[in-house]
């Protein structure tokens, strides 16, 4: 009969929980990227776009070395011509002796022009087309200064500086007057050459520096091509190693043989060995186990059916078949507890994910199933719950299928007329939940308590029928639950009979706080 508890408010059927952590499907197969070649990519394509870079870059150092010796010379070369610039008597002397200018233009590659203008912009010595400066500041001078421009659309550099006419008596030639003077009379002196020798010069120098990086690029791409394959050859060692193994060798791969970088992969590897290994474990044990334990069964289904051959009374061929059935009854019986078991342990979180559940809800609906059970064994079934719901996040499936051992073991271990108390509660901070299963059996020994969880252990002289896989099944769902079993005498059961002391079974999983679980079903 079920326990008084206080009344419950009907709640709506809650929609389903969809899954928002399933997988989408895979759309097309993904591309397989080679390693090599992408590291590959990585270094050559910018070292290829920078080689162009670096050849402008070193064509215009090579320019502006290029100009300064030849900058030097115009230099020079200006300043002997402002040498010669004099006023005497209000008339201005600039022309240069023919030796002069047989110096200035002795040149077998550029053309020279000069160019001598007197303070009213007439033209005193030298070539008419010298473009004049258009310089926006007052003119400083003695400063010599260099531009470029055309001259018969040539290219030239031209240097040029301001004489100042006005200077005192006894001033060395060339060289800026000093004393008091008034306002100077400028006459403007330049020097033009074409730029013939300056690129021949920059263009040797660009010569010296390219053509050895013309020899210098298909080397550096060798060494990286032998660089990267003598880097990735620890992985090609890896792939040896591995296909070298025998099917049936899982053993870790030893980690300290490959580089740093595939450490980490080797470690995932490893792990996925190990859990490979287990999984193969425990299906050779379930397997080992099944022979093992539908021995008996079998055989005795067998002896009875070859019994009842040979009887020919109808009563013994009545008892065999009765025998018979029962045999079978227990062999479904275990066939159907390894299967469990079987699925227990190989439970993953992707293939059965934790749910928000109202845990007391759970355990009602599955304690009525055994109902009439309990009917059948003149055992009274009772059920408490608190006033409240119990959220828990569990798979529906297996926590159904860890009650229901628990009750199935107490009913088989609990008298006629004894009593079974499946009880959901919680803590008095409501932090945990908590699932007893209480009976007045004859109880558990402290001495078998830590093993009554292990696979077909019986406890000898209880003469009940079982397969001994109830409290493992039990105990693998706790551990996917990461709940705590505790195993103890029933104190109520005790205070009435001392000769059925019973247990109590309490298994305890973590709570999921209100506002989450409202959250996570919502």
């Amino acid at each position: 009969m079920m326990a008084d508890t206080p009344p419950q408010r009907e709640r709506p059927e809650r929609p389903p929980v969809p899954d928002f952590d399933a997988a989408p499907e895979t759309i097309g197969e993904p591309t397989q990227r080679s390693l090599f070649g992408e590291i590959l990519d990585w270094m050559l394509v910018p070292l290829l776009l920078l080689w162009p870079l670096s050849i402008a870059i070193t064509y215009l150092a090579a320019k502006s070395i290029a100009n300064q010796p030849f900058d030097r010379a115009l230099e020079d070369k200006v300043t002997v011509v402002a040498q010669q610039v004099r006023e005497v008597g209000g008339t201005l002397s600039g022309r240069l002796p023919g030796s002069a200018r047989d110096i200035l233009r002795a040149d077998d590659v550029d053309n020279v022009y000069f160019q001598v203008i007197g303070p009213g912009n007439e033209l005193v010595d030298g070539d008419r087309d010298i473009p004049a400066p258009t310089d926006d500041e007052a003119p400083q001078p003695w400063a010599i200064q260099f531009r470029s421009d055309t001259i018969h659309n040539a290219e030239v550099r031209i240097a040029y500086t301001y004489v100042d006419l006005r200077r005192t008596t006894g001033a060395a030639p060339g060289l800026p007057p000093t004393g008091a003077r008034t306002q100077p009379r400028l006459a403007l002196v330049q020097v033009a050459e074409t730029l013939d020798k300056r690129s021949q010069l920059a263009n040797q120098i660009i010569k010296g520096v390219i053509l050895p990086e013309f020899i210098i690029l298909p080397i550096a791409l060798a060494l990286v091509w032998f660089a990267l394959a003598r880097g990735l050859a620890p992985l090609a060692q890896l792939q040896q190693r591995i296909r070298a193994r025998r099917p049936d060798d899982l053993s870790p791969i030893d980690s300290g043989q490959v580089p740093e970088e595939i450490s980490p992969l080797v470690r995932s590897l490893n792990d996925m060995l190990a859990r490979l290994s287990q999984t193969i474990q425990m299906q050779k044990r379930f397997i080992a186990d099944a022979a093992h334990q539908m021995k008996t069964p079998l055989a005795g289904m067998r002896m009875q059916s070859e019994l009842a051959l040979r009887q020919t009374s109808q009563s013994e061929i009545h008892r065999s078949l009765e025998q018979l059935s029962k045999s079978s009854e227990a062999a479904t019986r275990l066939i159907n507890q390894l299967l469990t078991l079987a699925r227990a342990e190989n439970q993953t979180p992707e293939a059965a994910p934790l749910v928000p559940l109202e845990l007391a809800e759970l355990a009602r609906n599955t304690v009525q199933e055994w109902v009439q059970s309990s009917f059948a064994l003149k055992i009274d079934l009772g059920y408490e719950q608190p006033g409240y719901p119990v959220m828990v996040r569990g798979n529906p499936t297996m926590l159904r299928e860890l009650l229901n051992n628990l009750i199935d073991n107490a009913l088989r271990y609990t008298p006629p007329l004894g009593r079974v108390t499946v009880r959901v509660r919680t803590d008095a901070a409501q932090t945990v939940a908590i699932i007893e299963v209480e009976d007045t059996g004859p109880g558990i020994a402290p001495a078998e308590r830590g093993h009554v969880f292990e696979r077909f252990y019986r406890i000898l002289g209880s003469n009940v029928e079982g397969s001994g896989l109830g409290l493992a099944i039990v105990r693998e769902i706790a551990q996917q639950h990461d709940a705590a079993i505790h195993l103890e005498a029933n104190p109520h059961a005790h205070a009435q009979d001392a000769r059925h002391p019973g247990c109590v079974f309490r298994v305890t999983l973590g709570m999921q706080a209100r506002a989450q679980f409202i959250e996570d079903i919502g």
